[in-house]
């Protein structure tokens, strides 16, 4: 039987956990109160403002319920706006504040060097193929 580390989505799960919890700590320790997750959610929001909040849950893993709190929390810490959609009732229009634009910026150089920690040994070359690699497993998983 295979040993858990032998098992390359172990692996792969493993580095994505321990990215996000550093970059968590990183984030953290230089004063900004963003989660990993309020990000993936401000992120997705302001790429796409047209998607619905059913797109944002999927561009960022979550589940409906679990992005419908982390916008109450967004909304809360002055991050977003949400209003009732002025075309369909049943949805709500969602916009970043001038507050998001200066808190991304800042947190942008963190975030560069959060990746370049991260990839620190690993070659252009060799990420370039794991890119290659887990587009590959997208696509196989989505046919």
């Amino acid at each position: 039987m295979e040993k858990l580390d032998q098992i390359f989505f172990y692996s792969l799960e493993k580095a994505i956990k321990s990215y996000r919890q550093f970059a968590q700590r990183t984030m953290m320790k230089q004063g900004f109160d963003l989660t990993i997750d309020q990000w993936l959610v401000l992120k997705s929001i302001m790429d796409h403002p047209e998607w619905t909040q059913n797109e944002v849950a999927e561009a960022a893993f979550k589940d409906f319920a679990s992005v419908t709190r982390i916008i109450e929390l967004l909304v809360k810490k002055g991050y977003l706006t949400r209003e009732i959609h002025p075309e369909d009732r049943r949805r709500f229009r969602l916009e970043p504040t001038p507050k998001v634009f200066g808190i991304l910026k800042a947190m942008e150089p963190i975030t560069k060097s959060n990746r370049e920690t991260a990839l620190k040994g690993i070659s252009t070359e060799e990420a370039k193929m794991v890119q290659l690699c887990l587009t590959k497993i997208i696509e196989n998983c989505n046919k």
